[in-house]
């Protein structure tokens, strides 16, 4: 038997993601259900859940969950209402993110953006992560999880909300992969460069700039995200960032914001 043949085990994985409804969240989430894995489709935006159902390969084996995952509560609803649906979920993928806007800048980002790109990506993405691994710890069961940081964890970006609560998902993947890594639960991130999906709108001319001559796509995520998912194909690897940018990191770079009126 190919040993990319069967990747996960649908008797025994499931999968929670948020940021399902768009984007690299729904590739992911499509891709896992594509290979018969039952799967939380988590998202702020209940017609882009809808869609995104609706479009997978094997609807049925996806269950819908909404909300804003800025808020705590609404952390601890779709666990308990993940929990309901699939009992303890095996392969977690953190892709929710507020939208980026270039006008906000480090002179006019305003602090209620500010928090809530912080509370989404990293405050949910820690609580969430533990309280799964806590589920998957007593009951004595592996996992594999997955967050979508960016290249600008460490490169600046002009957008301080945004670059700081990725820079600070990667430390998290770290802390947590060695935390949980004597349980069997594997935390890796993802590394996504110019993609033109969910809320990033890229300039077409940025492809001079990759190697590879293109813009990504959301579609060029899942493949990789589902090689690192899985137990069988990457079951030794846990605390890396696994880069998916066409090589745009090679020569990566950005003017700095103009300030005036």
């Amino acid at each position: 038997m190919s040993l990319f043949s069967t990747p996960f085990d649908p008797t025994r994985d499931k999968a929670l993601v948020t940021g399902a409804g768009n984007g690299i969240g729904r590739a992911i989430a499509q891709a896992l259900v594509g290979e018969g894995v039952r799967t939380v489709f988590a998202d702020v935006n209940a017609e882009r859940v809808t869609a995104a159902i609706g479009a997978c390969a094997k609807p049925e084996l996806a269950v819908p969950w909404v909300g804003d995952l800025a808020e705590l509560e609404a952390c601890d609803a779709l666990l308990a209402s993940a929990n309901a649906a699939l009992g303890e979920i095996t392969h977690f993928v953190h892709s929710a993110s507020p939208q980026r806007r270039e006008a906000d800048h480090a002179l006019a980002v305003d602090r209620r953006t500010w928090q809530q790109m912080h509370a989404v990506n990293l405050d949910a993405g820690f609580h969430l992560a533990r309280e799964l691994a806590k589920r998957l710890i007593a009951a004595k069961r592996p996992g594999s999880f997955l967050f979508l940081t960016s290249l600008h964890a460490g490169t600046p970006r002009n957008l301080p909300h945004y670059s700081t609560a990725k820079a600070g998902m990667a430390m998290l993947v770290k802390e947590l992969a060695k935390t949980f890594g004597r349980d069997g639960i594997r935390v890796n991130a993802l590394v996504p460069g110019a993609i033109a999906a969910g809320g990033f709108v890229a300039d077409p001319s940025l492809a001079k700039h990759i190697p590879l001559g293109r813009l990504g796509e959301a579609s060029d995520l899942a493949p990789m995200a589902l090689a690192v998912l899985s137990n069988k194909l990457s079951g030794y690897v846990t605390g890396a960032a696994f880069v998916v940018d066409g090589g745009l990191s090679l020569t990566n770079w950005f003017e700095p914001p103009a300030t005036d009126d």
